[in-house]
C-alpha cells in the first residue's frame, strides 16, 4: 500500500493535550489569546486558539494570504464584516474565512466575547505571540512594528476607506 499522500510532507505529532493550566495566555491588540493546540503540537496542520474579545473590541479589516480561518461563537455578540456589510451573528455560530478575503469582526456587545480560532496551517500561534511581545513595550505596541510582523506572516489590514 502506498502510504504517499498530500500531507505526508507533515510532521506526524501524534495525540497533542494540552491540559487545563498548562496553556500559554498571550495579550495582543486588546485581545486575550489562548494557544488550545499549537502549529507544533499539530505538526504544522493547524492552530487553535481562545481569542476573548472585550466590549468594542476587533481587528481592523485584513486579509491572509497564508492561511484559512474558522470561528466558533461560545458567548458574547459579535458582528462580522464581509462585503463591506457589519452582520451580527449569535453566540453557537460557526464561521469559515478564506485566506485572500478581507474580513475583520468586533464585539458588539457589553459583555467579552469568547470564540475558539482555527487556522491552517499553523503559525497564527507565532503571529501572536510576536504580536504580544511587541504590545508589551513601553510605551505601548509601535504600529509600524505591528504592520510589519503582520506582512512578514501574510497578514495585511487594509486601510478603513479601501476595506468596502
Amino acid at each position: 500500500m502506498n502510504s504517499s499522500s498530500p500531507s505526508s510532507n507533515r510532521q506526524s505529532p501524534g495525540i497533542a493535550l494540552t491540559l487545563p493550566g498548562t496553556r500559554k495566555v498571550l495579550n495582543a491588540l486588546g485581545d486575550e489569546v489562548t494557544v488550545l493546540l499549537s502549529g507544533e503540537q499539530t505538526g504544522g496542520a493547524f492552530t487553535m486558539v481562545q481569542v476573548v474579545t472585550p466590549p468594542g473590541g476587533g481587528p481592523p479589516p485584513h486579509w491572509h494570504t497564508h492561511e484559512d480561518e474558522w470561528f466558533y461563537i461560545i458567548e458574547g455578540r459579535i458582528e462580522l464584516w464581509r462585503d463591506g456589510v457589519w452582520t451580527e451573528v449569535p453566540a453557537g455560530t460557526a464561521v469559515f474565512l478564506p485566506r485572500a478575503v478581507t474580513h475583520t469582526y468586533r464585539n458588539c456587545g457589553d459583555k467579552p466575547l469568547r470564540m475558539i480560532v482555527h487556522a491552517a496551517p499553523a503559525g497564527f500561534d507565532v503571529f501572536f505571540e510576536r504580536m504580544a511581545e511587541a504590545c508589551a513595550r513601553p510605551g505601548g505596541p509601535d504600529m509600524g512594528r505591528i504592520a510589519s510582523i503582520a506582512a512578514e506572516h501574510g497578514i495585511f489590514f487594509v486601510p478603513p476607506n479601501q476595506a468596502a
